[in-house]
C-alpha cells in the first residue's frame, strides 16, 4: 500500500492499524535545535483521544506517545523523528462479525476491491485511529509555526443544524467544552441534538473551521503547488472529510464581483492591506498576509446501531446492526486533526518558499 507519505521538505510517513500493536509516524525534515519533548506532543494527542465525553467512543486508550529518535538533550537533531503510540485496549472480537459483509459508509468494499484483502478489525488503516500519527507530527509543525509568530487554531463551527453565533465567538471557550465550540450556548444546543441522535441510534456530521493568523505573504507555488490546493489535499486526506472551503467558499457561487472582491487600502503605517477577507487569505494560490480561513465538512459517523441494508461476500442481501465502541460524531476529535494537517502543509510550503527570491538565498548562505 503506497500513499502513506505526505510533504516534500517537511514530510511525514504514518504507519500502523487500529487494532495492530501501535500507531506511529516518522517526521523527516525538521530543523535541528527545536526544543521538543513528549509533553509537547501529548497535549495535542489528548485532544483527539477517545473516552473524553459521552459523545466519543468509549475505547479506553491513554494514547501515550513515545519519541524513539531524533531528539537529544531536549532538542531536535535534524535527523528523522520517530514516534509511537501503542494500542492497549483493542477488542477485535467486536469486529469479527463484519469480516463477511460490507458496512455502509465505510471503506470495507473499496479496500476489498482494490487489494482483495482488508483488515476488518476497526477498519485497519481506514480507521480514524490512523490520525494519531498526523496529530503527533502536526504538534511539531505547530511548534515551528509558533516560533515564526504564526498562530493556528481550529474549532467546531457547526454540528448538524446547530451553528455557533459569530457574535458569541470566544476563543477561550473552545477548550472549555467537549465539543470544542467557541460559542457556549451553541455547544449546549449541539449536546442536546447529539443526545437525540444517540437515542435514535443515529449519528451526526459537522464542520470544522481553522484560522491561521500572521501568515507571511508570498507562500504558495503556482501553478500546481498552490497553497490553497495543497491545504485542500492535506485536509481532504482526513478520512471523513467530504467538503473543503477557503474564505467564502461555496458562497462565492451566489456572489457578484462587487460583493466578493476584497478592496485594498493603506494602513496607518503605510502598508497595503485588504479591507475585507472574502478570499480567506489566499489569492492566486499565494498567501496574501491576511488571516487564512478554511473549513472542512465531516460526514456523520457511519457506524450506527440502527438497522441498515448491505450485502455479504456471497452477494446475499442482509440487514445489520453495527456493534462496538463508536463516536456518535467525528467532529470534536477531528478538530485537532484539521489543525495538524493544516500546520503540516504550511510548514512544508514555508520551507519551499525560502528559495523564492535570490536575495533570500544570498542572505542565508552569506
Amino acid at each position: 500500500m503506497s500513499g502513506s507519505i505526505y510533504g516534500k521538505h517537511f514530510s511525514i510517513a504514518t504507519w500502523g492499524e487500529s487494532h495492530g500493536k501501535g500507531i506511529g509516524v516518522v517526521v523527516d525534515g525538521c530543523p535541528a535545535g527545536l526544543s521538543l519533548n513528549e509533553e509537547d506532543i501529548q497535549k495535542f494527542l489528548d485532544r483527539r483521544k477517545p473516552g473524553q465525553s459521552k459523545f466519543t467512543t468509549q475505547r479506553n486508550e491513554a494514547d501515550s506517545v513515545k519519541i524513539l529518535s531524533g531528539i537529544f538533550e531536549g532538542k531536535t537533531t535534524g535527523t528523522p523523528i520517530s514516534m509511537v503510540v501503542f494500542n492497549e485496549t483493542q477488542r477485535s472480537q467486536d469486529y469479527s462479525e463484519i469480516a463477511n459483509y460490507y458496512r455502509p459508509g465505510h471503506a470495507d468494499l473499496t479496500y476489498d476491491l482494490k487489494y482483495g484483502f482488508r483488515d476488518y478489525r476497526g477498519g485497519g488503516r481506514s480507521s480514524g485511529r490512523e490520525t494519531i500519527g498526523r496529530v503527533a507530527a502536526g504538534a511539531i509543525a505547530i511548534k515551528i509555526l509558533n516560533q515564526l509568530g504564526i498562530d493556528i487554531f481550529a474549532y467546531t463551527k457547526s454540528i448538524g443544524p446547530v451553528a455557533g453565533d459569530e457574535k458569541n465567538f470566544n476563543r477561550d471557550e473552545i477548550l472549555n467544552n467537549k465539543l470544542y465550540m467557541p460559542d457556549a450556548s451553541a455547544a449546549e444546543k449541539a449536546s442536546d441534538y447529539l443526545a437525540t441522535c444517540m437515542s435514535e441510534c443515529n449519528s451526526s456530521g459537522g464542520v470544522v473551521e481553522c484560522i491561521v493568523k500572521h501568515m507571511p505573504a508570498g507562500v504558495g507555488e503556482p501553478a500546481f503547488e498552490k497553497l490553497s490546493a495543497n491545504l485542500a489535499k492535506a485536509v481532504f486526506s482526513i478520512g471523513a472529510v467530504k467538503g473543503f472551503e477557503i474564505g467564502d467558499g461555496f458562497d462565492v457561487a451566489k456572489a457578484t464581483g462587487l460583493t466578493n472582491n476584497d478592496n485594498y487600502g493603506v494602513s496607518e503605517d503605510g502598508k497595503i492591506e485588504k479591507l475585507t477577507n472574502h478570499s480567506g487569505g489566499i489569492l492566486g494560490g499565494i498567501s496574501d498576509g491576511s488571516d487564512i480561513i478554511l473549513r472542512a465538512a465531516f460526514k456523520p459517523t457511519p457506524s450506527i446501531a440502527s438497522t441498515q441494508k448491505t450485502v455479504n461476500k456471497q452477494g446475499e442481501a442482509i440487514d445489520i446492526n453495527i456493534k462496538g465502541r463508536h463516536d456518535p460524531i467525528i467532529v470534536p476529535r477531528a478538530v485537532v486533526v484539521v489543525e495538524a494537517m493544516s500546520a503540516l502543509c504550511l510548514v512544508d510550503m514555508l520551507f519551499e518558499s525560502m528559495t523564492s527570491k535570490m536575495e533570500d538565498v544570498v542572505e542565508f548562505f552569506k
